[in-house]
């Protein structure tokens, strides 16, 4: 089992159980370049909101979408998507990723802009 497979078959194991409790799922996306951050519904057919690095006004202001500072700054953007949807309440689906580093700065910065998890 390679690297990739053995974070797949963690996210699968999360995604179970973020499934039966119905919530809201805040799920996080890397790349070496970038990162992402959407609200899916508690169905799974439907993204909510999304924010990442690759958004055109983020590119202006950040140097580099890879570092704590971009992944904070889309936590802070995605919390105040949501907020403007109405949800204060998600599950936070890290995608088999470690919690640490660039994303534990955006669940960290999402937490501070009013989201629960």
């Amino acid at each position: 089992m390679n690297k990739k497979q053995a974070r797949v078959r963690r996210a699968r194991k999360t995604r179970v159980r973020i499934a039966e409790q119905q919530a809201t799922r805040l799920t996080v996306g890397r790349s070496n370049s970038h990162i992402y951050a959407q609200l899916i519904a508690p169905t799974g057919d439907k993204v909510l909101a999304s924010a990442s690095t690759l958004e055109a006004e983020l590119r202006k202001e950040l140097k580099n979408g890879a570092n704590k500072a971009a992944a904070a700054i889309v936590g802070r953007r995605i919390a105040e998507r949501a907020k403007a949807l109405g949800i204060e309440a998600v599950a936070f689906d890290r995608a088999g990723f470690r919690f640490h580093g660039r994303v534990k700065a955006l669940a960290d910065a999402a937490r501070e802009g009013g989201l629960k998890f």
